[in-house]
């Protein structure tokens, strides 16, 4: 599977537009399905399943990885050519299809992140100590508005990616004294043109008075 896959047609990006499709999506970027796997998780016909896997397949954003036979019928699993969709520049002018496929994908990532949320260990909320400072906790869950200009945001997700992609690299090479533990990292910023929540500096409020 590719990091990441660059969308070169029109087709692609409606096939990603679609709702129930961008759902499918994010359940193969997870792990190989088969189509009576993704009809029981998305409680939908097999044949509708079948029609919109046919559809991503054609694309190129799916891919058959594995067959199994079980009870004499061949069980075909499939999964995602890549782990996120990026659009080529010749798709630009198509701005309202780019929009949605990215919308739908967002969302569908925001869905599948409550899911983990709810299934994870109680332990992984639990306070390993004391201590005010969220860079302590054993969790992240923080919402931030910031106002920046389109470069500092573009330098912000540059140190962002490598920050990532430096943690990747370490856990590459596990220590022989600390056993590793898995941690799953969900993170979204995009602009809004419209005050999501009243922000105040605190800091600032205690030094005028």
């Amino acid at each position: 599977m590719k990091s990441i896959l660059t969308l070169t047609t029109l087709s692609q990006l409606k096939a990603l537009s679609v709702p129930i499709r961008a759902e499918i999506m994010m359940r193969l970027i997870e792990k190989p399905l088969t189509g009576q796997m993704l009809s029981e998780k998305l409680n939908l016909s097999r044949p509708k399943v079948h029609y919109h896997l046919k559809e991503l397949e054609k694309n190129h954003l799916i891919t058959l990885v594995k067959t199994e036979e079980k009870g004499g019928i061949i069980q075909k699993f499939y999964q995602s050519v890549a782990r996120g969709f990026t659009p080529s520049l010749e798709l630009l002018p198509h701005m309202e299809d780019v929009n949605e496929s990215n919308r739908q994908l967002l969302f569908q990532m925001a869905e599948k992140t409550k899911q983990v949320i709810l299934s994870a260990p109680e332990h992984a909320f639990t306070p390993q100590r004391a201590s005010e400072s969220p860079a302590d906790w054993n969790h992240v869950g923080s919402m931030w508005q910031i106002s920046a200009t389109e470069e500092q945001f573009n330098d912000w997700m540059k140190k962002y990616f490598a920050l990532m992609e430096e943690l990747r690299h370490l856990s590459k090479e596990p220590s022989e004294e600390t056993a590793q533990k898995l941690y799953f990292f969900s993170t979204m910023a995009f602009e809004v043109d419209e005050l999501i929540m009243e922000t105040i500096d605190h800091e600032d409020e205690e030094n005028k008075a």
